[in-house]
């Protein structure tokens, strides 16, 4: 009964209450989660395998705000232009972006998807059921990620010049020669471009490491080199 009196005291500005005590621990329980589950997938499951910061500033701000948008727009009725405006509006953000590798997609749509359950689960879900999904889907992309893919398949671009060991009969001897040379335990090989006016050819060489390796130099000296030959 106090309680409820204490509520009705609270003054209004310009019709809108200065604090709604409920609401407001249902929002900071809900964030913390969130944010808790968020940090845990992007920081150390993700992180410590990619090692890519870029991604990981983005994935912990896009939780963050898709979680606040939903939590405080769940119970407003928006107009149908607004919220196909709304969409629009992401729409021209995710076309006007560099292209991302599939499992970085993925791990944005593991993103969005906690942030929109934590966000919208109604009254009628509790917090174990809450609480349970979000641990699930740790352990699974967890799972996924350290124990199911423990190896990762690298690559690198190679300009080899020994172009007479690219013939299909003595491709255990280019085999051995790079990896004697490299010192990674090659598993395949793809040939590429022959020059035989310089006498090199483009191969890309396949190995298992326990990281996932990010090859960004071998693409922008594939992609110059593509560009001096046109």
């Amino acid at each position: 009964m106090h309680d409820y009196i204490f509520l009705q005291t609270i003054p209004k500005v310009f019709g809108i209450e200065l604090i709604d005590v409920p609401n407001f621990f249902e929002l900071l329980i809900r964030f913390s989660l969130n944010l808790l589950v968020t940090v845990i997938i992007v920081r150390y499951i993700y992180y410590a395998i990619t090692k890519r910061k870029d991604y990981l500033f983005s994935y912990i701000l896009i939780s963050c705000i898709i979680f606040l948008l939903c939590f405080l727009l769940a119970n407003v009725k928006l107009q149908l232009g607004f919220a196909l405006g709304l969409f629009a509006i992401f729409g021209i953000i995710r076309y006007r972006t560099d292209a991302i590798p599939i499992k970085e997609m993925t791990y944005l749509f593991i993103i969005i998807c906690v942030s929109v359950i934590n966000a919208l689960a109604n009254k009628k879900i509790s917090y174990a059921e809450l609480f349970f999904t979000n641990v699930a889907i740790i352990f699974i992309v967890y799972g996924l990620e350290k124990i199911w893919l423990l190896r990762h398949e690298s690559n690198k671009l190679i300009i080899y010049e020994k172009i007479d060991l690219i013939k299909p009969e003595r491709r255990s001897e280019l085999m051995k020669d790079l990896s004697q040379r490299t010192g990674l335990k090659i598993n395949r090989i793809e040939i590429g471009r022959i020059d035989f006016l310089r006498d090199t050819a483009r191969i890309r060489i396949y190995y298992y490491s326990d990281e996932n390796e990010i090859n960004l130099a071998d693409n922008e000296d594939l992609n110059r080199n593509n560009e001096n030959d046109d």
